[in-house]
């Protein structure tokens, strides 16, 4: 792990209720939770300014949003049988990092779309990622695909109920955002995709069987 990182935060990025953040430490303990619901992007940004006092190499963040829209539809797929990608003249929306995910079972991806294209949330995830590009640290989180990596192991963090009742599912996502972002800084993870230029997606744990 990254010895300046101190603290390890998970953002869920949804439109209804506003956005919910789950901050831990290095001792996986409970930091601060809660909710922006004005000026997002630049409310995450203020806010692990303060907790970092403008340190940025202080903390990792994850996010549970695309990176970016793709620019085009795609036509490399991924060939599990043989562990390779192949060109197809069928063209289709997502990215190489959604493909491995869903290729190999572990979670259902909402499929990137241009950005045209693209539901409210994940535009606004744009932004976010945008917003937070002046900290070293972040990365594209998927909760779906930890909890069914860490499903078997008895896995633990300190979970602390503050502001849950605005949205359970949602600040539980942030948490495992979150817990993510460690594991993989801690080397027990892994980080899919990327050959298309679109970003890439952290997991808590290396996936069996996956060399390309």
């Amino acid at each position: 792990m990254k010895n300046k990182i101190e603290f390890f935060a998970g953002i869920d990025v949804q439109i209804n209720r506003g956005c919910c953040y789950y901050i831990i430490n290095q001792n996986k303990r409970y930091v601060k939770s809660g909710w922006m619901t004005e000026n997002i992007p630049q409310s995450f940004k203020k806010l692990f300014q303060e907790l970092t006092n403008f340190n940025y190499e202080k903390i990792a963040i994850g996010i549970d949003a695309p990176r970016m829209p793709i620019k085009k539809p795609r036509q490399r797929y991924y060939d599990k049988i043989k562990n390779e990608w192949i060109i197809k003249k069928k063209k289709s929306i997502g990215r190489e990092c959604e493909v491995i995910i869903n290729s190999f079972k572990i979670a259902n991806c909402q499929w990137t779309n241009t950005l045209e294209k693209s539901p409210n949330w994940m535009k606004l995830g744009y932004k976010i990622y945008s917003e937070l590009r002046i900290f070293p640290y972040v990365y594209e989180v998927f909760p779906s695909a930890s909890y069914n990596l860490l499903k078997n192991e008895n896995f633990s963090y300190e979970l602390c109920l503050n502001e849950f009742v605005y949205g359970v599912k949602d600040m539980l996502d942030a948490s495992v955002s979150a817990i993510t972002v460690y594991e993989y800084l801690s080397g027990h993870g892994c980080e899919v995709g990327g050959a298309d230029g679109l970003g890439t997606i952290i997991l808590p744990r290396k996936i069996p069987g996956l060399v390309a």
